[in-house]
């Protein structure tokens, strides 16, 4: 038996982006024994994960985590975080380890500098690498994301009755500067033929609410708050298109295969996390030209500017007459 300890803190998309790594080792290295350390709020997002044998989880005590992760006697860690904590960790349990490289240099040179020297490679790609003394080769299947049965929902009985074609719009997202602004999800349910379900965090309930409230459509149902993690991947696994900014909820979409309109903000695809393997039908909207953009690899919880062009100036009929087309070819 080889025992392995796969180590990403966070966050939702994150995760989702380190499966491939997890289903490598456990399919292709002999007698694999893989073990997941995350914080307890993402554990949900890998505990359904049948490549998987134990989960580990990050409370507020490293130090009593790393005395429980002695006794495991890993014989590698795969460091996919690669932060002052998973230093410790490696450190702590005297083990041969592999980490990522988050490319942090040449990030700040493209957010700062505009000057893009990153490789044109996935961050999957990138997870890949630190797997490069085993015998292993990607099997192309893309992500993974697991539904527990209990997270399973009847699409009949959210939206009374299963619609032809479900649009599914993400409201929110981790950054205000990653999101898409409400009048924009307004305009853009308004040029939409097909229904449409909102989905959400609870922190985004008062948008939702007034992208209701305004928006001309009777076709809109609201999901924002009222669905678990696992509830939101079950209906996206259950719908046409996801229109998304750049986001955790982006990757789950891509995780099914799905065909997916990301509208990108602050954040660019080159940072290597734009959809891993989506539908074919895929699109990456974003604004290219702006001297401001990318002004974070991560986000704000505003414009640094101001002015938030990086989402205003989207065209949103035209995302609305793609989305339409596309959906209207499926019917042929």
């Amino acid at each position: 038996m080889v025992k392995f300890l796969v180590v990403r803190f966070s966050s939702i998309g994150d995760i989702i982006l380190t499966t491939p790594v997890v289903r490598y080792l456990k399919n292709q290295v002999v007698g694999a024994e893989i073990h997941y350390l995350t914080k307890s709020r993402y554990a949900q997002i890998v505990t359904a994960n049948p490549y998987i044998d134990k989960v580990h989880v990050l409370n507020n005590n490293l130090r009593e985590l790393v005395k429980n992760l002695k006794q495991e006697k890993f014989d590698y860690i795969i460091d996919l975080h690669k932060n002052i904590r998973t230093l410790f960790v490696k450190t702590s349990l005297h083990r041969v380890s592999f980490s990522f490289n988050k490319l942090n240099l040449k990030k700040w040179l493209l957010v700062n500098l505009k000057w893009n020297i990153l490789p044109q490679e996935h961050i999957v790609d990138r997870y890949m690498a630190t797997l490069h003394m085993f015998p292993i080769i990607n099997d192309g299947k893309g992500l993974d994301y697991f539904i527990p049965p209990s997270d399973e929902v009847d699409l009949a009985k959210l939206i009374v009755k299963k619609p032809e074609k479900l649009i599914a719009i993400v409201v929110g997202g981790g950054h205000l500067t990653k999101q898409i602004p409400v009048e924009k999800i307004i305009e853009l349910i308004n040029h939409l033929k097909y229904t449409i379900v909102l989905i959400g965090g609870q922190v985004d309930s008062e948008k939702a609410k007034r992208i209701m409230s305004e928006a001309d459509k009777k076709n809109v149902f609201n999901l924002v708050g009222k669905l678990s993690l696992g509830e939101s991947a079950s209906l996206i696994s259950q719908s046409d298109i996801i229109v998304t900014p750049d986001t955790g909820m982006m990757h789950i979409a891509a995780a099914f295969n799905k065909h997916i309109v990301s509208v990108w903000g602050n954040t660019v695809p080159e940072f290597g996390m734009y959809p891993y393997k989506p539908g074919s039908a895929s699109k990456i909207v974003e604004i290219k030209g702006l001297n401001c953009r990318p002004c974070s690899k991560i986000g704000f919880s505003a414009c640094p500017k101001k002015h938030f062009n990086c989402m205003q100036k989207h065209n949103v009929k035209n995302i609305a007459n793609y989305i339409n087309n596309i959906l209207l070819s499926f019917h042929k």
